[in-house]
C-alpha cells in the first residue's frame, strides 16, 4: 500500500493532493482561481496528466506554476509550438507544465505537469472569467464541474478522442475546498446550491457583499452549482473598461471594451394580440446513459423523467400547430414521417408511442436525426421550434453546434442538459446558436418547469429584424466583439460586447438602441450610459470580449481544413496570444528554466482521475483509457436499480386532458380527482354537459392542490379555460362553486380564469 493514501483503481499513486476553488462573482461576471497542489512521493520523477471539464463558455487567462519560492507565469502561444516547447524541457531534463483546450469541445481541458522530481512539491494556479446565465426564476447560475462523464463518439468522426480516467465518486484521491465572494449593486437576497453550504455571511450592512463556502466533507458525485439571487435583479447595465497601459492604443486590449448587459420588455398590447402556433419538433435522448438515476433520491431515471416531461409538452401544445418526435442513440427514430397537425388523434399515437420509450438505441449519435430534420421542408407561417434533450456525452461536439448554426435561420433551437456531467458547451452552444435558450437540470431538480419555461419562450413571437444602433461622442467609433443578436425573449438577457477606439471626455455619454419587429410591430428599447471607465474591475470585460470574439472566429472556421491553416486561424492566434486568453489553435505553456541541474531518470506518467457520478462495481471497474461507447459505459458502472413510485397525481390527471383543452367525465377522471365515478356525476350541475363539468373539477383540482407546481401545468390549464369559454355555456363561473364543494376546497372562480 502506497504511504500518500492516493492512490488510483489500479493502486497507481497520484500526485494530486488538493484543489482550492476561489469563486469572486460581481454581478452576473465571474472569476474562478483554482490552485492544484501536486506533490510526488515516489522514487522517480513525474509526469501528471489531468484532463478536466471547465464551462464551456469560460475565457482561461492565467496559468502559472510554483515550485518552492520560484512562480512561473506561463504564456499562450500556437499549439503546435507550446506542445514541442514542453516535449523539448522535458527532453533536457527542465520542468514544464502545458494547458491545451480540446480541439473537439471547448469545455475539455488537459493539463500536463512535466518533470516532478521525488519528493518535490509544485502548485498550478489557473484563472477563468464567465458569465452567469440568468435562470427561470432570476437566479444566476454558476457551475463549477467536478463530473466528466466518457464522451461518446461517433464511429466516423474525425479527430482523436479525448481520454478520460475516471474513478468512482467515493474514490477519488484528493480533497476539494470552495469559497465564493459575491457583490452587486443591489442586495444579495440568497445564494443556493445542489451541495451542502456553510451558511451565507454577509460583508456590510447594506447586503450587497457576501460570502459563503462548501461545507466540509464534499464528496465528488456531483457538478457544485451555485444559484446567486439579486433584489430588483436583471437590470439593463453597462460596463466600460479601461484599456491595458502597456498594450497599443488601438487594439483589443489597448482601447477601452465595454459589456452591455440588455434586458428587451416587449409592449403587453402586442403580446396579448399574438396567437401562437408553431412546429414543434422534439429530440430526445435514449442513449444506455439516460438510463441513471436522476439526483440522489433514485425515484427517477433521466430517461422516464424525460417522457413525463414530454407529455406535459404535448398537452400544452396549441392547437393549430404542427410537432413530430424524433429519439436517438447509434440510431434514430421518429414517431411520424413528417410532422403532423396538433389534434386528438396524433396526440394519442404519440402519447402511446412516448410511454413505449426506453435507453435502449445504443451510443449518442445526434448529428444524423438533426441532419434529417433540417432536410424536412418548414410548413409555411407555423415556425420551426427544436427541443434537444440530452445528457450531453458526445465528442463530435463542434460539428453538432456548427450544424445548428447553419440552419439557423429557420428554426430556434432549445437545449436541456440531463444529469451531471452534461457538456455546456453543446447545451449553450445549441442554444446559442439556435437562436433559443439552454436549461440544466441536476441533482435533484424536477426537469419539467424549466421545459415548461423554455416552450414559454417558443411560444413568444419571434422578433425579427434586429438591430443595434450605437450613439456615440464625436471621435470615439465602436467596433462589436460579440456577433449580431438573433433572438430576443422577454425578460432575459442578451450581451454585447464592443471596443471603443477614440478619445472622450470622462463626462462623455454613449448611448445603445436596439430595434426589432415584433408581430409585425416595430419596437425598440435603449440604454444611456457613461464611458468613464469603472473601477478596480482589471481585464475581466476585455477577457470576455475577447472569448467572445474568438468563439465567433472558431465557428466561422467551420469544417474546412484550408480554412482552418489560413486566415481564421490566423486571427484566432493572434488574438488569443495578445488578450491572453486560450483558445482551440493555442495553449498556456510554462517551462522552468531556473533550475540549475536537470531532472534525470525515466519519466513515469501518471493520469489523474475524475469522479464518474454514478457508482460503479467496485470489482469491476476498469480505467477508461479509451473513448467508451455508451453500453460498455452503462456496462461499467453498477446503476442502482430504480423503483418507479406510483404516477404523480399530476401527471395523472395531465394524460387524460384531450387535445382541445377538455377532460372528460369519466372513471379515470374521477380516480385522478380521488373521487369515485357516482360522486363525480352526482353532483354535476343539471344544466351543464359532462365535458364542461369535468373541464371545471380538473381545473379547481390543479388550484387548490397543485399550486405549488402552476409553473408545469399554467398552460395547458390556459388552453382548458379558452376551450371553456369557446362553449358558450350559460353560467360557467357559477359552477365552481359547486365543485369546491366536491374536492373539498375554497377556491375562487376569477382564479380560475372563469
Amino acid at each position: 500500500m502506497n504511504c500518500c493514501g492516493l492512490i488510483t483503481v489500479q493502486k497507481e499513486p497520484v500526485p494530486l493532493k488538493s484543489i482550492e476553488v476561489e469563486l469572486e462573482v460581481r454581478d452576473h461576471v465571474a472569476t474562478v482561481v483554482s490552485t492544484l497542489n501536486y506533490e510526488n512521493k515516489e522514487d522517480k520523477p513525474l509526469e501528471a496528466v489531468f484532463v478536466f471539464p471547465l464551462p464551456g463558455d469560460a475565457a482561461v487567462c492565467h496559468f502559472s506554476a510554483k515550485i518552492g519560492q520560484t512562480q512561473i507565469v506561463a504564456e499562450v502561444k500556437e499549439k503546435q509550438e507550446a506542445r514541442e516547447e514542453y516535449d523539448d524541457a522535458l527532453s533536457s531534463g527542465q520542468q514544464a507544465f502545458l494547458l491545451e483546450e480540446s480541439e473537439q469541445s471547448p469545455d475539455i481541458f488537459t493539463l500536463s505537469v512535466g518533470s516532478l522530481p521525488p519528493g518535490e512539491s509544485a502548485s498550478i494556479r489557473l484563472e477563468y472569467v464567465t458569465e452567469l446565465a440568468v435562470q427561470a426564476d432570476d437566479g444566476l447560475r454558476f457551475c463549477l464541474p467536478a463530473v466528466l462523464n466518457p464522451r461518446y463518439q461517433p464511429q466516423d468522426s474525425e479527430g482523436a478522442s479525448v481520454q478520460v480516467t475516471s474513478v468512482p465518486a467515493s474514490l477519488v484521491p484528493y480533497s476539494l475546498s470552495f469559497s465564493a465572494r459575491v457583490s452587486s449593486p443591489r442586495p444579495v437576497s440568497k445564494v443556493e446550491s445542489n451541495c451542502s453550504l456553510d451558511p451565507l455571511q454577509y460583508v456590510n450592512t447594506e447586503q450587497t457583499q457576501a460570502t459563503v463556502k462548501l461545507a466540509a466533507g464534499h464528496k465528488f458525485d456531483r457538478d457544485v452549482e451555485l444559484l446567486i439571487y439579486y433584489k430588483d435583479a436583471h437590470q439593463p447595465t453597462a460596463v466600460v473598461e479601461a484599456g491595458q497601459v502597456s498594450a497599443k492604443p488601438g487594439s483589443l486590449m489597448g482601447d477601452p471594451v465595454v459589456m452591455l448587459s440588455l434586458y428587451p420588455e416587449f409592449p403587453q398590447s402586442v403580446m396579448s394580440s399574438v396567437t401562437s402556433r408553431g412546429e414543434f419538433v422534439f429530440l430526445l435522448d435514449r442513449s444506455g446513459s439516460m438510463d441513471f438515476p436522476m439526483g440522489n433520491n433514485g425515484h427517477q431515471t433521466r430517461i422516464s423523467s424525460a417522457r413525463d416531461t414530454l407529455l406535459l409538452l404535448l398537452k400544452s401544445l396549441p392547437m393549430g400547430s404542427y410537432f413530430n418526435i424524433y429519439s436517438f442513440g447509434s440510431t434514430y427514430e421518429h414517431i411520424f414521417p413528417k410532422s403532423m397537425e396538433y389534434s386528438e388523434k396524433t396526440l394519442e399515437e404519440a402519447v402511446k408511442k412516448v410511454e413505449e420509450m426506453t435507453d435502449d438505441l445504443g451510443g449518442t449519435e445526434i448529428l444524423e436525426p438533426l441532419k434529417h430534420i433540417y432536410s424536412q421542408p418548414c410548413i409555411p407561417n407555423q415556425p420551426r421550434q427544436l427541443f434537444v434533450f440530452t445528457d450531453g456525452e458526445v465528442c463530435n461536439t463542434k460539428e453538432v453546434i456548427n450544424l445548428v448554426k447553419k440552419n439557423s435561420g429557420s428554426h430556434r433551437c432549445f437545449s436541456f442538459g440531463i444529469g451531471e456531467g452534461a457538456s455546456s458547451a453543446l447545451i449553450n452552444g445549441l442554444a446559442k446558436e439556435g437562436g433559443g435558450h439552454a436549461q440544466f437540470i441536476t441533482g435533484n431538480d424536477r426537469m419539467q418547469p424549466k421545459v415548461m419555461q423554455s416552450l414559454r419562450f417558443a411560444l413568444q413571437p419571434a422578433v425579427e429584424d434586429i438591430s443595434v444602433m450605437w450613439d456615440l461622442p464625436k471621435g470615439v467609433s465602436v467596433t462589436v466583439l460579440s456577433p449580431p443578436i438573433t433572438s430576443i425573449f422577454q425578460g432575459q438577457r442578451s450581451l454585447v460586447y464592443a471596443q471603443l477606439t477614440g478619445e472622450s471626455s470622462e463626462a462623455a455619454q454613449g448611448c445603445v438602441t436596439v430595434k426589432y419587429s415584433l408581430a409585425g410591430h416595430p419596437s425598440q428599447n435603449q440604454l444611456n450610459f457613461s464611458l468613464k471607465p469603472a473601477e478596480d474591475t482589471g481585464l475581466t470585460v476585455h477577457r470576455l470580449g475577447a472569448r467572445t470574439l474568438i468563439r465567433s472566429l472558431e465557428m466561422e472556421e467551420g469544417d474546412d481544413e484550408e480554412q482552418q491553416d489560413g486566415g481564421v486561424k490566423k486571427k484566432v492566434v493572434e488574438l488569443s496570444v495578445q488578450s491572453g486568453v486560450s483558445s482551440s489553435y493555442t495553449a498556456f505553456i510554462a517551462v522552468n528554466k531556473g533550475n540549475s541541474e536537470p531532472i534525470e531518470g525515466p519519466l513515469v506518467r501518471r493520469d489523474i482521475p475524475l469522479p464518474i457520478f454514478d457508482e460503479p462495481a467496485d470489482d469491476a471497474f476498469e480505467e477508461s483509457e479509451e473513448m467508451l461507447s455508451d453500453k460498455e459505459y452503462a456496462e461499467m458502472v453498477d446503476v442502482p436499480t430504480i423503483n418507479q413510485p406510483p404516477r404523480d397525481p399530476l401527471l395523472q390527471l395531465v394524460s387524460l386532458q384531450k387535445a382541445p383543452g377538455c377532460w372528460l367525465l369519466d372513471p379515470a377522471l374521477a380516480a385522478a380527482l380521488g373521487k369515485t365515478s357516482e360522486e363525480v356525476e352526482k353532483t354535476k350541475p343539471s344544466a351543464v354537459n359532462q365535458e364542461v363539468w369535468a373541464t371545471i373539477l380538473a381545473l379547481i383540482w390543479l388550484h387548490a392542490f397543485k399550486i405549488d407546481a402552476k409553473e408545469e401545468w399554467e398552460l395547458l390549464a390556459m388552453k382548458a379555460v379558452s376551450w371553456l369559454r369557446a362553449q358558450n355555456a350559460p353560467c360557467v363561473a357559477d359552477y365552481v362553486e359547486a365543485g369546491n364543494a366536491l374536492l373539498g376546497c375554497k377556491v375562487q372562480k376569477d382564479v380560475v380564469g372563469l
